[in-house]
């Protein structure tokens, strides 16, 4: 099966770096891999034709110039889906190291017997935080692989780890929960 993809070509004037980020940050947020400076590429969907459109008008409103094209790659999908999962894997290493942390706190705070809703709150700001991204990066993750079943299965372990130091917390507390 051969893909159809979007490439947008975009140049922003140089006197123009904050418009430079804010593009560079929607287009990193909708999931984009990056093929040389300026330009990206993204499966063609609605949505992303959409995207890239909106992203055009703003371009050119900044004095800059893009063009938008839609097609197959040359010779197959391989190496553009490897780009994005490369894309993709980096987030989901960062996420588990994260979660990693998210779960070392609880252990710290369990050790210590810190069983207070101020560090109850604060793990529970970072597990909405976790979960949040997670979705985020799911959402850009057009080629799902292995990685994202075990990002799923991380954030269930936290979400455990979450609910036995909340019952602890509420115990120690003498609140019901």
């Amino acid at each position: 099966m051969t893909l159809r993809w979007l490439l947008f070509l975009g140049h922003l004037p140089a006197t123009s770096s904050s418009a430079r980020v804010a593009l560079w940050r929607r287009l990193r947020a909708a999931g984009a891999a990056s093929l040389e400076h300026g330009t990206w590429v993204l499966p063609e969907s609605e949505a992303h034709a959409t995207l890239f459109a909106d992203l055009a008008n703003t371009v050119r409103q900044q004095g800059g110039s893009v063009s938008i094209f839609a097609g197959n790659v040359v010779g197959g999908d391989d190496e553009a889906i490897a780009r994005f999962r490369s894309d993709r894997a980096r987030e989901y290493d960062e996420f588990h190291n994260r979660a990693d942390a998210l779960l070392a706190e609880v252990a710290k705070e369990t050790a210590a017997g810190k069983f207070m809703f101020a560090e109850l709150e604060e793990i529970e700001d970072d597990f909405e935080k976790q979960r949040a991204w997670l979705a985020k990066i799911e959402v850009r993750d057009f080629f799902k692989d292995a990685r994202s079943e075990q990002a799923r299965s991380k954030l269930a372990e936290c979400g455990e780890a979450l609910q036995v130091f909340s019952r602890l917390v509420y115990e120690n507390e003498g609140a019901e929960k």
